[in-house]
């Protein structure tokens, strides 16, 4: 074997270290852009005063969500991060449980400016108060809520406040307040999964206004949400884990099944529900089981 030879093993074991080294790069320098996304996210889904972060994040500019739903999942993480800090911290003082878990949930709903129990309560009157596909996308532009909108939030806040409770005894306050964040985390995840394969009930609407997610923001949404999971996957066992993430995207698969039968796809309070309800189905799987 001559010289070159020899030195063609050296030279190809380089060439792929610094491939490595730039693919590492390029991932860094895309953190910024997905920070930006992020708080453009947190924006949107919450009254959270988030200041500019970088040169890339302009609060002024209407959020593009073809692009940034990527980021919706770790959005999710931190707009619950203030209502799971306060039920970490009241866990461990005396107020009991059921105190504890109203208090968290009336936070969450505070932080996010009751967006999305607004639009859970918006398609319950829509979809069971009007006989037709157009009289029902009006009832849901009514700012009035109807019966079937106010008995779907004092179930939903009944149900939260209540499983909450049972976390929070079940688990403690430090676990409890991480598998919460997780729900909250999984469940705009799998709201952006079904904003993308929905078609838009209304081409004005929000749904449509700040660009549909796109097939790869779908699947970047599902790798971000991964490690956010991470808390559930070791506080809880398999088959409890296995039920939250079944019983959260059927929960947001059937709601989306359901407004294509009513109103022919998606809007802006479809989404809101899907993400109510989906958070809902987590904690239910996560309780269901020892």
């Amino acid at each position: 074997m001559n010289r070159e030879t020899d030195q063609m093993p050296d030279s190809e074991a380089k060439s792929g270290a610094d491939k490595t080294w730039d693919q590492a790069r390029d991932r860094l320098k895309g953190l910024p852009e997905f920070a930006a996304d992020t708080a453009a996210c947190v924006r949107f889904f919450s009254r959270l005063p988030v200041p500019r972060i970088n040169a890339l994040d302009d609060p002024g500019t209407a959020p593009d969500f073809t692009r940034i739903a990527r980021a919706a999942p770790l959005a999710g993480f931190v707009i619950a991060l203030p209502a799971a800090g306060c039920g970490l911290l009241l866990g461990y003082t005396h107020l009991p449980g059921l105190a504890v878990a109203a208090i968290v949930a009336a936070l969450l709903a505070i932080t996010t400016g009751a967006l999305h129990e607004d639009g859970l309560s918006d398609v319950a009157d829509g979809f069971f108060g009007g006989a037709t596909r157009e009289r029902r996308l009006d009832i849901m532009k009514d700012s009035r809520i109807g019966a079937f909108g106010a008995l779907a939030l004092v179930l939903s806040t009944v149900l939260r406040i209540a499983l909450l409770a049972a976390l929070w005894q079940r688990f403690g306050p430090a676990e409890a307040a991480l598998l919460f964040l997780c729900g909250e985390a999984l469940s705009r995840t799998l709201l952006v999964w079904q904003w993308q394969i929905l078609p838009l009930a209304r081409p004005e609407g929000l749904a449509a206004r700040f660009g549909k997610p796109t097939e790869k923001t779908v699947h970047l949404a599902a790798l971000v949400t991964i490690p956010l999971l991470i808390p559930a996957v070791l506080l809880i066992s398999l088959a409890a884990f296995s039920l939250a993430c079944v019983f959260a995207a059927a929960a947001s698969y059937a709601t989306g099944r359901l407004a294509r039968a009513k109103i022919g796809g998606v809007t802006g309070d479809v989404l809101g529900a899907m993400q109510q309800l989906a958070g809902l189905g987590f904690l239910l799987g996560v309780l269901m089981v020892p």
